[in-house]
């Protein structure tokens, strides 16, 4: 893996692609909850992000959802057509996407050279004007447009599909 992109790096590059983003910086949160008390949801809506694998673990997908969505890995890999989803470990997660747990981000996808993960985004994201996610980073979170985003992980060439989930 080249030259990853830190949380320095992340911002360089918005810089660099006139990229409008605010960031929050903060203590270190690995889950939602901790998100929440640290009062880092109330600015918009703040995006959560797991990495999965298919059962045989030859194929990746990132998932990034408003923070309220509850997921049904089920109802997903059957939409997807995967065989079962499980949660990728610590060590796919660096392989693949150059990311430790708890900062987890649709941005890791520019530490994935051959773009092998699948970007899987949850349609009511669409439109958004503020979504929140780490800068590869679970110290600081950065807010820009849902189509900044997006245009970041098509540039870069990774698949992007996009899927409904509940509640």
């Amino acid at each position: 893996m080249g030259e990853r992109y830190t949380k320095q790096r992340i911002y360089d590059f918005l810089k660099e692609n006139n990229i409008s983003y605010e960031v929050l910086e903060h203590e270190a949160v690995f889950t939602m909850e901790e998100m929440d008390a640290a009062g880092i949801t109330q600015k918009g809506t703040v995006c959560k992000n797991m990495f999965m694998r298919d059962y045989k673990g030859k194929n990746h997908f990132l998932l990034t959802v408003p923070e309220e969505k509850h997921v049904d890995l089920r109802a997903l890999a059957e939409y997807i057509g995967s065989s079962k989803l499980s949660f990728g470990s610590a060590e796919r997660l660096d392989k693949y996407l150059g990311l430790t747990q708890g900062s987890v981000s649709p941005l890791g996808l520019l530490n994935n050279e051959d773009k092998s993960v699948v970007m899987i985004f949850d349609r009511d994201l669409v439109g958004n004007e503020e979504v929140g996610v780490h800068p590869n980073d679970n110290t600081a979170t950065i807010w820009l447009k849902f189509s900044d985003l997006k245009k970041i992980i098509e540039e870069h060439g990774n698949e992007i599909v996009f899927a409904k989930f509940t509640e």
